[in-house]
């Protein structure tokens, strides 16, 4: 059994933690080298205790010097400090970017949204998207990981909103300039920052905030760009589908569920719910990761807790000639570290769902 030394840097955040949780288990992968900042000189353990087999590794500094030599290396840092360390990295090391900076095709949404050095996109890690939409029918990102040794793993918001409704865009059943997303997300997807009134104990309990509202969060660029594909388009027209994102965060630690609508087109109004419901069926249906629910069976965060599966759910009003789609994902899983390490199977031609479940913890 092929085996491959792994660094996670970043380690004692919520998505390096949840990598490491994933990695101690998996059978091909030996985390030999932890990296951090403030925490340096410390155990893992004091930081993840519910890691132990791991919690005796000494948390090192952040440099290539660390990080170089190893067969894997897995960047779970915040953005803007990626794209710099990951030019110093080995060509030879596959590398695995958590964060933002090789996400966005484009370096007009980077500058748009985040602003700073843009760097160059790398092969995105959601091997379920559609990558491609011509008369030969759709293909998916997983074709484009084999082999690569530069992967970006996708937003988890974006994953959410994406595997719920890209078979809208991709058959055409939806006004493009009419979709409207809003998410319910859990506090981890906010990372390790202490902020007063929103992310203490004392003011999130029992309260549900909006955030980032009014078209400025950050990952409103990756989702037009991963719908644009799926139109069939190239990234550069990304201004020709449009989206109104509104996340909110909601007291629960893991889990996003995300409700993603549009304005029904003439010709899908003129389809049965049976004839609209099969194009998720069909573009899903050998996907282990992704479930589309039994009908009428809508998507619990509590099913999909630890998981890296996507429950999906789609319904259509036709009073108001709306289509609603529904996802369920783990941000932590399925939305940053799991889908990270299935596009890494996928590259590094392991089975794709090594080391990965898709059962949940409920309730």
């Amino acid at each position: 059994m092929a085996q491959y030394s792994v660094a996670v840097a970043g380690a004692t955040g919520y998505a390096g933690g949840e990598a490491l949780r994933i990695l101690a288990a998996h059978p091909n992968m030996q985390v030999t080298c932890v990296t951090g900042h403030s925490s340096v000189g410390h155990q893992l353990g004091e930081y993840l205790p519910h890691i132990p087999s791991l919690a005796s590794l000494k948390i090192q500094d952040t440099t290539p010097d660390v990080l170089n030599g190893h067969d894997i290396i897995i960047l779970a840092l915040p953005h803007g400090a990626s794209g710099a360390l990951a030019a110093k990295l080995d060509s030879s090391s596959i590398v695995v970017d958590l964060g933002a900076d090789h996400r966005l095709e484009e370096q007009e949404m980077w500058d748009t949204y985040y602003g700073g050095t843009y760097v160059d996109s790398w092969t995105y890690g959601l091997p379920e998207m559609i990558a491609g939409n011509d008369q030969g029918g759709l293909s998916k990102q997983r074709d484009l990981l084999h082999g690569v040794t530069r992967i970006a793993g996708p937003g988890c918001n974006v994953t959410a909103v994406t595997l719920a409704f890209q078979p809208a865009i991709a058959h055409q059943l939806v006004d493009e300039h009419d979709i409207v997303a809003d998410l319910a997300v859990a506090y981890s997807g906010a990372g390790k920052n202490l902020k007063r009134m929103n992310l203490l104990a004392a003011e999130a309990f029992n309260s549900a905030t909006p955030y980032s509202v009014g078209g400025t969060h950050r990952h409103i660029p990756e989702m037009l760009q991963n719908l644009t594909h799926a139109a069939g388009r190239t990234s550069a027209q990304w201004h020709e589908i449009s989206i109104g994102f509104t996340p909110m965060l909601v007291p629960m630690s893991r889990g996003i569920l995300a409700t993603v609508s549009a304005h029904l087109s003439d010709a899908a109004l003129r389809m049965s719910d049976a004839t609209i419901r099969s194009f998720w069926e069909e573009l899903y249906d050998h996907e282990t990761f992704v479930q589309l629910l039994p009908e009428g069976v809508m998507p619990a965060t509590q099913n999909i807790v630890g998981s890296n599966c996507a429950h999906l759910q789609i319904a259509i009003d036709r009073n108001s000639q709306r289509l609603y789609t529904f996802a369920a994902i783990d941000n932590l899983n399925r939305g940053t570290a799991g889908q990270a390490i299935q596009s890494l199977n996928i590259a590094l031609g392991l089975n794709e769902i090594t080391g990965l479940t898709t059962i949940g913890v409920a309730p």
